[in-house]
């Protein structure tokens, strides 16, 4: 008998290994928040398994998303990005990336992490749902609209509520796996 998994994974194994391992575990290391940022900013307007299928390809493209790398970008890599068919490219998005670079440096300066930032808006801990359908799930929240309001007024691109809320949801900061869904419990008790 196999296991209840949230709907939204379910007839793609990309998508379903995605959601078994990773979707809604808790993040602390900046590097892997800094991925989602990319990621998550590159993906609004598209579908999240679009996003997934080009992953290896934006990893390889981004310097395996080093902040401090992706900062330093200029015109001839822009350039670059945006022949680069295995990736979305989108100068607004690209240009984003390294923006969004700079200022996850400036957060990091002043908090000390990334991770110490983002999770203080959770008050430290994983925000615990109880969504029956994922259909129902939130859009936004009041703290995806905090967070996406102080990302924007450090700067960042791309980030709006509904992206933070995905953000959120794919970092463990909130719990949205349907509440009979296996990895809902397991990772509940992560954190």
């Amino acid at each position: 008998m196999s296991q209840h998994k949230c709907g939204w994974c379910l007839g793609d194994p990309l998508y379903e290994t995605y959601h078994d391992n990773e979707w809604g575990v808790p993040v602390t290391r900046d590097q892997t928040f800094f991925e989602f940022i990319v990621l998550e900013s590159f993906q609004a307007g598209l579908s999240w398994i679009t996003i997934l299928r080009k992953r290896e390809n934006f990893r390889e493209a981004f310097d395996a998303f080093d902040y401090r790398k992706i900062a330093d970008y200029d015109d001839k890599k822009i350039d670059e990005l945006l022949q680069n068919k295995g990736i979305i490219r989108h100068k607004l998005k690209v240009k984003s990336a390294i923006t969004n670079a700079r200022a996850f440096i400036k957060i990091q300066k002043e908090f000390g992490s990334f991770s110490d930032y983002v999770w203080a808006f959770v008050e430290g801990k994983t925000l615990q749902n109880a969504v029956e359908n994922y259909k129902n799930a939130p859009a936004i929240t009041p703290e995806s609209a905090a967070l996406s309001k102080d990302l924007k007024k450090r700067g960042f691109k791309f980030m709006g509520p509904t992206v933070v809320y995905a953000f959120m949801q794919a970092t463990g900061l909130v719990n949205d796996h349907e509440v009979n869904c296996f990895r809902h419990a397991e990772v509940k008790k992560m954190i």
